[in-house]
């Protein structure tokens, strides 16, 4: 039995609640599109995605390794660790409370910045260069989703532009159900590995492992969390994905999904962290555009990108703050 420090066991446990809160707050990036074009019922939709999303966080550790290897310089106190989740997870809840997507990924990012800046450690403890990398992948990955959801899109169109707009439609909300299974799966290849990267990151500042190697048990462990999260199912944001960016049919769901997840699993074998949410929303926007530009509702759209932008400032704040008031308590 591993003789563990408090510190590190309460490191895990916020880190599984992320993983939880980040797989109900996240749900919709798998099942929105199938959930609001009828492809496939709601209950059906948020167990075929928990299941998948578990399967789909044991695949790599690549993810984990980015998070917990290339934002901090050197060893990296618990306290920081705590700090930056409490951060991350507030936000989350935020957003999750106001149906506004969010990106996990970006809030973890930020709670990292902000816990380790108000430490000792300050300026000197963060790695730029592993941080530019991610902030690069995070900012272009939504990007990418939109051309590609566009380009993707417009294809369709060519190929059953002769077609009865009805039968192109039922049998994509077949499809749909295809792709709603692989964007899940994908989401948890990627997502759930951050968490799997907190946790090991604490591991080894805490002296239980020598090596950064993301043991089995945090893999199911985070896995399971991710898994449980995504069951319940965070409902306000199904509604502002599925059907406040634009009036998704089946053949724009299915260009949607299969293009978020195809972006979304090439980031993770790149080990890459991106939000999932971004690339999702960012893959229905191309998609509606490529439809006409007037059908996605731009003012919605602006939102998510206002939100977008200010995750990583907000929770860096957050997770500074959470950082002072730790010390404060234990000193």
């Amino acid at each position: 039995m591993l003789d563990l420090h408090p510190f590190i066991i309460i490191v895990i446990a916020l880190a599984l609640a992320f993983d939880f809160i980040n797989g109900f707050h996240d749900t919709a990036n798998a099942i929105a599109t199938s959930v609001s074009t009828r492809a496939i019922s709601p209950s059906r939709a948020i167990i075929m995605a928990a299941v998948l999303n578990f399967f789909g966080a044991m695949v790599s550790t690549g993810v984990a390794k980015t998070i917990g290897g290339d934002i901090v310089v050197g060893h990296i106190d618990q306290p920081i660790i705590i700090a930056s989740l409490t951060g991350a997870i507030i936000w989350n809840l935020l957003t999750w409370k106001i149906g506004l997507p969010s990106s996990s990924s970006h809030a973890l990012v930020g709670g990292l910045i902000g816990g380790v800046l108000m430490s000792d450690m300050g300026m000197e403890g963060l790695n730029f260069t592993g941080i530019g990398k991610i902030v690069i992948a995070l900012v272009t990955s939504p990007l990418v989703g939109m051309v590609v959801g566009y380009i993707i899109m417009n294809l369709m169109f060519r190929i059953f532009q002769n077609s009865s707009p009805s039968k192109v439609n039922h049998r994509f909300k077949k499809m749909q159900i295809v792709t709603a299974a692989t964007m899940a799966f994908s989401h948890g290849s990627n997502d759930a590995q951050k968490s799997m990267g907190i946790i090991t990151l604490a591991l080894v500042s805490g002296g239980v492992l020598q090596e950064f190697e993301v043991p089995l048990i945090v893999k199911v462990l985070c896995a399971t969390a991710m898994a449980v999260g995504t069951s319940v199912g965070g409902w306000s944001i199904i509604k502002t994905v599925g059907g406040k960016i634009i009036k998704l049919e089946p053949i724009n769901g299915f260009a949607a999904d299969l293009n978020s997840s195809i972006t979304i699993f090439t980031a993770t074998l790149l080990h890459l962290p991106v939000s999932t949410t971004h690339v999702v929303s960012g893959s229905i926007m191309g998609v509606g555009a490529a439809k006409r530009i007037k059908a996605v509702r731009w003012g919605v759209a602006q939102q998510m990108v206002m939100a977008w932008v200010l995750t990583i400032p907000c929770t860096a704040a957050m997770g500074a703050l959470c950082y002072g008031l730790l010390m404060t308590i234990f000193n």
